[in-house]
């Protein structure tokens, strides 16, 4: 029999059904005794007389704990009385199929508790059984199917591109060796230099969402060891400002997205719908006249010169909304000094053809158009302290022709992090991992 989930008992009143489910509340009072059952779509309310007919459920019931799993069989009855749904089921069969000990090591629906976020995270399995926090994977599963879907209808094919390298990915910094078969190689801090390898390869558009890993020693809400990184890449671009349009899309689809298949879930966590951003185009807003305009309106110079800081990324942000009536900001052009060696130069401004994309005033993306002339970028990679045997392999992509081309990197996290209002990445990875977290 396949499990029905709790949204749909709708439509099983007056009927003999199973349901499965783990117990949230137990109420074993003198003369009946009440269960709530919860699944991760809904709860309902079962509901037992006291009498000899019922003695046998009715000792189930008595040693029932919380979060324990039971299995019942019974009718579904339309009932006004009952606040919860306005129904009850009236099991004729209970079965405990696991039982919870009495204690809990942490209380799930005290989210409140900061201190005890550590032993949350030690307990995650009991942590994710908060509806919000079911939610919030389920945002991320839509959020993935949406770009896919985008994706897929213009022309993209999905790679996946090795995780264990050779040679250190980038600029070098902050990558995990390990040991293999008496080599030293590396964990990839992203797909870059293979997706562009796509791009030589005459691929066209390609993606890939995967893991990443980044051995900072960060203790911020924003980072983590491992993540997942959303990436892209497309040819036959005449500018950065292709990448952003395509980005811009993509982002409004994934919202939309989440809007029609969970709006309502959302509202009910939120207190608010999802702001689909879908009828407001994403301001751009060139590097230096960003810094000027957090300058004049809000009185605040960032602590750097060539690029932003966690306070003008909030004030930027905030800047967007207020003028442009848009979660989203991409700010583009940044200073050489502040971008990695591939990103294209514009001949004019000596500026990077590069943007990143804020999301409620934290930055969520990394886009650039590429240099794809070998010898450009042979000489931007020296220029930034590269050793250039380094890098030899992913040279050779540029050497056989290579169409204009560039892409970004997505912070799947940091948008369900700002999606969610929550106060870190780690409530919204499934498994967190940080300088001084690798378990469970």
């Amino acid at each position: 029999m396949n499990k029905i989930y709790f949204n749909e008992l709708e439509k099983y009143f007056n009927q003999e059904i199973e349901l499965q489910g783990f117990v949230d509340k137990i109420r074993d009072l003198q003369f009946v005794q009440f269960v709530v059952l919860r699944d991760t779509t809904g709860k309902v309310q079962i509901t037992v007389e006291k009498n000899e007919q019922n003695q046998s459920i009715n000792e189930t019931i008595s040693k029932l704990t919380k979060e324990s799993t039971v299995k019942a069989k019974g009718i579904l009855k339309e009932s006004p009385n009952v606040k919860l749904r306005g129904m009850e089921f009236i099991p004729s069969v209970f079965e405990i199929t696991s039982l919870s000990e009495m204690e809990l090591p942490i209380d799930i629906l005290d989210y409140t508790n900061k201190s005890n976020k550590e032993l949350r995270l030690d307990y995650r399995f009991l942590d994710l059984r908060l509806e919000k926090n079911y939610l919030i994977f389920k945002a991320q599963t839509l959020a993935e199917m949406a770009m896919r879907e985008y994706w897929l209808a213009n022309n993209f094919i999905e790679i996946h591109s090795p995780k264990i390298l050779g040679t250190a990915s980038e600029s070098g910094a902050e990558v995990f060796k390990m040991d293999y078969f008496g080599k030293t190689v590396y964990l990839a801090q992203s797909p870059q230099f293979y997706k562009q390898m796509a791009m030589a390869a005459g691929f066209n558009n390609v993606f890939e969402i995967a893991p990443a890993f980044r051995a900072e020693n960060s203790h911020t809400a924003y980072h983590a060891t491992e993540f997942t990184s959303v990436d892209a890449e497309i040819s036959w671009i005449t500018s950065h400002h292709d990448v952003m349009d395509m980005e811009e899309a993509v982002c409004k689809a994934m919202l939309k997205k989440i809007e029609q298949d969970m709006g309502d879930e959302y509202q009910s966590i939120m207190n608010k719908p999802v702001d689909t951003n879908e009828n407001v185009r994403f301001p751009r807003i060139p590097f230096f006249e960003a810094k000027k305009i957090i300058q004049e309106n809000y009185k605040y110079v960032g602590e750097k010169e060539f690029d932003f800081d966690r306070r003008e990324e909030e004030l930027i942000g905030l800047y967007a909304k207020k003028n442009f009536k848009c979660d989203f900001v991409f700010v583009t052009d940044y200073p050489f000094a502040a971008r990695p060696f591939y990103h294209m130069l514009d001949s004019q401004t000596k500026l990077t053809k590069s943007f990143d994309l804020l999301y409620k005033g934290i930055e969520i993306t990394t886009g650039a158009q590429r240099e794809h002339r070998v010898d450009i970028l042979r000489a931007q990679a020296i220029e930034k302290g590269l050793p250039v045997e380094s890098i030899e392999f992913y040279l050779t992509f540029f050497k056989y022709g290579v169409p204009p081309h560039g892409g970004y990197g997505f912070g799947l996290t940091r948008f369900l992090m700002r999606l969610f209002e929550t106060e870190s990445i780690r409530d919204v990875t499934l498994l967190y991992r940080g300088p001084n977290r690798v378990n469970p």
